[in-house]
């Protein structure tokens, strides 16, 4: 089961936009990271890959203060809105619920359920 302090501090490095960080410092070795009904990407290093591979097609990414969350066991849910900047100036706002498997202070799996138009 995470420790309280843990997941605030994760969640505070996503909230100032230290996202490879926090997949380095907070995620398995062997995590894994699903989007709403995708395939999931396996492998700590591969999902930083995808990471940084997101962050470059983007102009910025600008995570808003986290407002809701909880633990349960070993489950953390936190709802994240983040305003996502593509390269034309265009701004969109994702409102994404994801679903975290931690084992003890790392994140085992991770499956994030979102309305895809959103950020089409």
């Amino acid at each position: 089961m995470p420790d309280r302090d843990t997941v605030k501090a994760f969640i505070a490095t996503v909230e100032r936009g230290d996202y490879v960080e926090a997949i380095e410092r907070f995620y398995a070795e062997d995590a894994s990271m699903q989007e709403n009904a995708g395939s999931p990407r396996v492998g700590r290093d591969n999902l930083v890959a995808a990471e940084r591979a997101m962050l470059a097609r983007v102009t910025s990414v600008l995570t808003q203060p986290v407002e809701r969350w909880l633990i349960d066991g070993d489950r953390v849910v936190i709802n994240w809105v983040f305003e996502i900047t593509d390269g034309e100036g265009r701004t969109r706002r994702m409102d994404e619920l994801t679903i975290q498997e931690w084992q003890g202070d790392k994140i085992v799996r991770e499956r994030f359920y979102y309305d895809p138009a959103s950020i089409a």
